[in-house]
């Protein structure tokens, strides 16, 4: 039952790999990225189970909550220009 996951993940991988590939804008293609990092995370924790180490199980959250917060990073570095300008100071007129 595993490994047919496996094989189902690795083809999800290949399809989310052609639309980051074949995205017309910069945000189709991060979502694409995006979706490469969950798949990588369920394949990892997949395998984990196949090989008989549960502890993987750890490393692929720890994975996920990485893939979050750079994707979260990516998008306002897109939206803003920048990740981390505070901007101008209303209070003293700057």
């Amino acid at each position: 039952m595993f490994a047919a996951a496996a094989i189902a993940l690795l083809v999800t991988l290949a399809l989310v790999l052609a639309r980051a590939a074949l995205g017309p804008t910069v945000f189709d293609r991060t979502q694409a990225a995006n979706s490469v990092g969950s798949v990588a995370m369920l394949l990892l924790a997949v395998m984990g189970f196949l090989n008989g180490r549960p502890e993987f199980l750890d490393l692929a959250l720890v994975y996920g909550l990485l893939n979050v917060i750079s994707t979260i990073a990516v998008l306002k570095y897109f939206r803003h220009g920048n990740l981390g300008d505070p901007g101008l100071d209303e209070g003293n007129g700057r």
